[in-house]
């Protein structure tokens, strides 16, 4: 019996190690795929950067500054903050109006980019799935390698006169970190229609309607998306503020986003609020903790959330801070 169960034990081991050795590898070849991609995407958004130079070369003065120190900031960009550039160069350039020669230009550039970043952000998706495997991260078959991020950029079409679509739709937004007794904030994950296999997770909080101002656009929000009612009052801050243009389900939207602090007080998360485009897209919601951010290779928004969360956890110095 001694000598069988040797024999099963030596059978186990060499699976495991035939398995992890086959994991390690294809794990190897996406890491390498994923490092391909990124470097397309920078080639694409690079050359994004040169022809709206060459725009600028053509415009006078005033617009043609603005567009240059635009392109100039996102070829500049660390991999951190390129989003955020990317995005003020999207800006810039569905703001002019354009010859067609020159925007047919710039949309072909635009194509390519969103090209680029799609098959980027397969791989991305590719590897944080394996990344993500028990055996994985057991065995630590990821080494030291960094876990790849998504990059997420508004998908803006130009057309002859600038975007195709206008500008962005302005969206101001109202947004609540919601701490529980622990200090984790509650967070959703939801996906866009457009990007249905790129979930990202997001604060409580969502527009404020015509007339309202943002701490009572928060309120409404927190009901509506947790069911715990609070005051005005109730809220802190705003302790942030973020600038950011976005896509989903084929519109792009143009925010101003307000963040302010409230405590749950142990209330259970009631989503029977939502409405029909939150009931379509959200797919869970759970509490983290700082620490739990900053160790997830899951994607999440403001960017900043994982640093700065503890900032605000014990008290807020008064200060309105922008973040990303």
């Amino acid at each position: 019996m001694l000598g069988v169960a040797l024999w099963v034990l030596l059978a186990i081991v060499l699976l495991l190690g035939t398995t992890a050795l086959l994991w390690a590898n294809r794990l190897d070849r996406l890491h390498v795929r994923t490092d391909a991609a990124a470097a397309g995407l920078r080639a694409a958004l690079d050359r994004r950067a040169v022809v709206a130079r060459t725009v600028a070369a053509l415009l006078q003065p005033a617009p043609a500054s603005s567009l240059r120190a635009a392109a100039d900031a996102a070829e500049r960009a660390v991999p951190a903050d390129r989003e955020a550039a990317e995005n003020e160069l999207t800006r810039a350039l569905v703001a002019l109006p354009l010859p067609s020669g020159l925007a047919a230009e710039l949309d072909d550039a635009e194509q390519r980019v969103m090209i680029s970043r799609q098959v980027y952000n397969d791989a991305v998706r590719d590897t944080l799935a394996l990344r993500g495997t028990r055996l994985v991260r057991w065995l630590r078959l990821a080494g030291n390698a960094a876990a790849p991020h998504y990059f997420d950029i508004a998908e803006e079409h130009l057309g002859s006169s600038g975007a195709a679509g206008g500008t962005p739709v302005d969206r101001p937004a109202a947004r609540v970190l919601l701490l529980d007794d622990a200090d984790r904030v509650l967070l959703f994950e939801g996906a866009d229609p457009a990007r249905a296999h790129e979930p990202f997770w997001f604060t409580v909080g969502g527009a404020i309607d015509g007339g309202e101002d943002p701490r009572a656009a928060a309120v409404r929000e927190v009901r509506e998306e947790t069911g715990l009612e609070l005051n005005p009052e109730d809220l802190v801050g705003p302790v942030w503020q973020r600038d950011v243009i976005f896509s989903f389900d084929g519109t792009s939207y143009s925010s101003h986003e307000w963040f302010f602090v409230a405590r749950s007080g142990g209330h259970a998360v009631d989503t029977s609020g939502f409405d029909d485009v939150e009931a379509a897209t959200v797919l869970r919601h759970r509490w983290w903790s700082a620490e739990e951010l900053g160790g997830t290779t899951a994607a999440f928004y403001p960017l900043q959330l994982a640093e700065l969360l503890p900032t605000v956890i014990n008290g807020w110095d008064g200060v309105t801070r922008t973040i990303r």
